[in-house]
């Protein structure tokens, strides 16, 4: 799938996961910025897609693709929305010839000639023979990221499939190595690879009759689908951070009344978007525990810009910018975010607040959470009912999420104007629990 399809696919599916299927087909096409033909194919490919990466779905034809998404979330501990990358990974020519590949080399080690000689009378009809020079890049590509290593040190070389270490393990200790990776990939950030090693090492299972129950021991259910959705740009950004290049992309703010627009590859058609089309340098990726966002701190000409990532599409690398200009933007950017809760770069301000210790509880789960949760802060007072907890932060807008999840155990003590806030956003609470 093509970089454009696969943005649109993307703010897709953010939406049918965030509305469950409320909006209908002219609703969808306008928040997408797309014709509802266009609507039309592309629920038509990700049925398609759907069909063939979960063949354990039900086959009817009638079945919404919103009642899919629905029916695998709470069938299967998997995320559903991987199938999107997998969807992206290869051509369909590439899939076809990329398993011959490794299904030869499974068995055995093979020089190119011979894999050629497979591929030649191995692929389907309708797709073309590949030659020589596209089995060596295979081959290329498919050492470079470790799938296969060469067997001989000559001309010519030989390949093999470089999945010694599942073939030496024994099933127990395939089963703890699976629960290591699942337990990594569904509580550490980013989780897309961890996630489709961990269904590597279950098919190898399933491969030796292994049962699922028993290589299934935890269930996760996935709340944060943006998390999944938006690392398809991550390692593209942390690319160009690394090698100090600008990206381009079109940007669709949280405000924006539409969500994507296509390229205007036809002159005959073009429209303004509604999007921003930006040009800016990287500095940081920074993701939010607590809502499950990503985003993007940049430099440009008026200073440091944040952006949402999940607005991010179309985005495409840039000219690369001297060593020294880049080490100075970062360094002022660390400067800037130096008390930010997440991102914020505002004024900094000193918080205190009394957290209230539980009663009647063996273990102080309040004060183990700030100790955990409360960065940079520290605990100045204590006594046996409560402890005053105080940090400087920039801005008290993103650590006001914080302290209001805490409840009855927290008060607001520094500064005025948050604890007015905090007084206000109470009683707005408790107006709604009044008795009717």
């Amino acid at each position: 799938m093509a970089k454009e399809s696969f943005d649109k696919e993307i703010q897709f599916l953010r939406m049918l996961v965030l509305t469950s299927g409320a909006f209908n087909r002219q609703q969808f096409a306008d928040r997408l910025g797309i014709s509802v033909h266009t609507f039309d194919k592309t629920i038509r490919k990700l049925k398609e897609i759907v069909s063939a990466v979960h063949r354990h779905l039900p086959q009817e034809q009638s079945r919404e693709l919103a009642e899919t998404i629905r029916y695998s979330y709470y069938d299967s501990a998997d995320p559903m929305l991987l199938f999107l990358y997998r969807a992206k990974s290869v051509k369909e020519s590439e899939s076809h010839r990329i398993s011959l590949l490794l299904g030869a080399m499974n068995e055995q080690a093979l020089t190119a000639m011979e894999l050629l000689d497979i591929c030649s009378g191995g692929m389907p009809d309708g797709l073309l023979f590949p030659d020589e020079k596209t089995i060596r890049s295979d081959l290329k590509y498919l050492e470079e990221v470790g799938v296969i290593r060469k067997e001989s040190a000559s001309r010519p070389y030989r390949y093999r499939v470089n999945n010694d270490l599942v073939r030496e393990l024994s099933d127990d200790e395939l089963i703890d190595l699976y629960d290591f990776v699942d337990v990594m990939a569904n509580t550490l950030v980013p989780s897309v690879q961890g996630y489709l090693l961990r269904d590597g090492l279950k098919k190898q299972l399933q491969r030796g009759g292994m049962e699922l129950h028993a290589i299934e021991p935890f269930l996760y259910k996935y709340h944060y689908h943006s998390r999944i959705l938006d690392e398809a740009h991550l390692f593209t950004l942390l690319s160009a951070i690394r090698q100090r290049r600008k990206v381009q992309f079109l940007y669709f703010s949280p405000k924006s009344e539409k969500s994507y627009a296509s390229k205007n590859t036809n002159p005959l058609f073009e429209r303004e978007t509604s999007g921003r089309l930006i040009k800016t340098l990287p500095l940081k990726v920074v993701y939010d525990h607590q809502y499950g966002r990503w985003y993007l701190l940049s430099s440009e000409r008026d200073g440091i810009r944040k952006y949402r990532m999940e607005g991010i599409t179309q985005i495409e690398e840039d000219e690369q910018v001297g060593e020294e200009l880049f080490r100075a933007k970062a360094a002022g950017l660390e400067e800037k975010i130096r008390y930010s809760w997440l991102i914020d770069t505002g004024r900094p301000v000193k918080v205190r607040a009394r957290f209230y210790n539980p009663e009647d509880s063996k273990s102080n789960f309040v004060k183990e959470r700030v100790l955990l949760q409360g960065q940079w802060g520290k605990i100045v007072d204590e006594d046996e009912q409560t402890f005053i907890y105080e940090i400087t932060v920039n801005g008290t807008t993103e650590i006001r999420p914080w302290l209001r999840s805490f409840g009855s155990s927290c008060e607001v003590l520094e500064p005025v104007s948050l604890r007015n806030e905090m007084i206000a956003e109470w009683k707005e609470i408790q107006a709604y629990y009044e008795s009717v």
